[in-house]
């Protein structure tokens, strides 16, 4: 089956896309606070994804995503990352996954082109949650800081 070949391929390839992406993390102009942070823990956290990738789309129930996901907002919230730099490396995870996708060069049929788009539905919804999830984080975690004043009704 074409999609547990991709997953597969992906997930050996997992150092590769790590690598791709922590190098567009380092140098786009839209990921400046990115070039500040460690690339051991950038990469752990990339790798984990692609290399883990059968089990993130197919055994993490949605709790899962969500722990791990909130964990990530807070902790770039803490470390002062801006949210749509936050955001763009979660775009710039899977776009690099999607090239490599297309660039894979294993669709033949119509069948196997239907799975390769079941695949890319998956991902949307995989890294749809994982947006959500680390900006809801995110957002937590600054809510103390940012929170608006109390409103005094008058009197």
């Amino acid at each position: 089956m074409l999609y547990m070949r991709l997953v597969r391929m992906i997930e050996e390839h997992a150092e590769q896309l790590t690598r791709g992406v922590l190098h567009d993390l380092a140098t786009n102009t839209r990921t400046p606070a990115y070039h500040k942070l460690p690339r051991e823990e950038l990469h752990r956290r990339l790798y984990d994804v692609y290399h883990n990738l059968g089990r993130w789309l197919g055994e993490k129930t949605d709790e899962m995503i969500r722990t791990s996901y909130n964990e990530l907002g807070q902790k770039r919230c803490i470390e002062g990352i801006p949210l749509s730099e936050v955001v763009y490396a979660l775009v710039l995870t899977k776009y690099h996954l999607w090239d490599y996708i297309r660039s894979s060069g294993l669709v033949d049929s119509a069948v196997e082109l239907y799975q390769e788009q079941e695949l890319h539905r998956l991902l949307d919804h995989f890294f749809d949650k994982a947006t959500y999830y680390t900006v809801q984080g995110y957002e937590h975690e600054a809510a103390p800081w940012h929170a608006p004043p109390a409103v005094v009704p008058r009197r």
